[in-house]
């Protein structure tokens, strides 16, 4: 049987889907100054003007229209129009509520105007907790002069657009649009920085450890052994399996597991399959196998799972 290709960067890519995001939009008059704290995950965008930004131990840069910039640790940092400006917490610049989860910032000056989108990112797939820390301190995705990449100049003035004169669905195409410039940013990061990638995406560069990935990432259902996964791929078992836990840093029916229970996590929290169909959806012959691998693995049963998100979901804020 001849097995269809797959891609692991683009299953990978669908772990870092974004769940919610809390945008401002900014308007920022020179001399200014943010002093951002450590926190969540965070991009930058600037649609006009310029700023720097200052990310200790890692970089000092000039950002422009046309560059998208990721924090994937929330590190903090800063942000300024120059180095004389006063250092301001966002908390205390004048705000103004767009919607639930949109504002506008403004900073009044004499100096040259910045405006920039800048969001708090929150990915929904429990295989986010170890993807991200995979990362750099900073992604940053750069349009270049030529025409090949107009799209992202598009799609940052359409996101800019949606910012400021925020409509109905404003919010969910507003997710969408930093879905796609996140997943570019990270993209781009991996394909021009091969010395940077360690693990797992090292892995992703592999002739032969790549396709088992995807592999496991496409039929995760599928009874899969090291004898299996090394035919798919042209190697013999030893090869592989020396191959595969060099690269990845575990062993091949370990990784399973991990992404078999990955899916598992988010397949609970949704809450639209019942345990039978998730069994199946995995590779397990029932509920009490599945059920059994889900606690050694995880220390609690399915069930809890699903019954924390509900009281979550159900739970009124105060």
């Amino acid at each position: 049987m001849k097995l269809p290709q797959a891609d692991p960067l683009a299953s990978a890519l669908e772990f870092l889907r974004i769940s919610e995001a809390t945008y401002h939009y900014c308007r920022l008059a020179a001399p200014w100054g943010l002093l951002l704290r450590e926190g969540c995950p965070m991009f930058h965008a600037v649609t006009s003007g310029r700023c720097w930004m200052e990310v200790p131990g890692a970089c000092t840069q000039l950002l422009e229209p046309g560059n998208f910039v990721v924090i994937p640790h929330g590190n903090g940092h800063r942000l300024y129009s120059d180095l004389s400006a006063d250092f301001q917490n966002p908390k205390d610049v004048p705000s103004e509520k767009i919607s639930k989860r949109c504002e506008l910032f403004r900073i009044e000056g004499e100096g040259p105007e910045t405006t920039m989108i800048c969001g708090e990112l929150n990915f929904n797939h429990p295989a986010a907790d170890w993807l991200v820390p995979l990362f750099p301190k900073v992604i940053h995705a750069r349009a270049p002069v030529d025409h090949s990449m107009e799209w992202l100049y598009g799609t940052l003035r359409f996101t800019a657009v949606e910012a400021a004169n925020l409509r109905p669905g404003g919010e969910a195409i507003l997710t969408h649009l930093a879905d796609i410039l996140v997943i570019h940013a990270i993209r781009s990061w991996i394909e021009q920085s091969p010395e940077e990638l360690v693990g797992w995406l090292s892995a992703l560069r592999d002739p032969y450890i790549s396709p088992a990935l995807g592999l496991i990432h496409q039929m995760p259902q599928k009874n899969w052994t090291v004898d299996s996964l090394a035919k798919a791929v042209g190697m013999s078992r030893s090869a592989f399996s020396e191959r595969f836990s060099k690269l990845v840093g575990e062993p091949a029916m370990h990784y399973l597991l991990k992404d078999r229970m990955h899916l598992a996590v988010d397949y609970l929290k949704r809450g639209d399959r019942g345990l039978e169909e998730i069994a199946f959806r995995l590779g397990y012959q029932s509920v009490e196998g599945f059920s059994r691998a889900f606690k050694r693995s995880r220390g609690l049963a399915p069930g809890s799972v699903r019954e924390a998100e509900f009281q979550a979901v159900t739970t009124p804020i105060p």
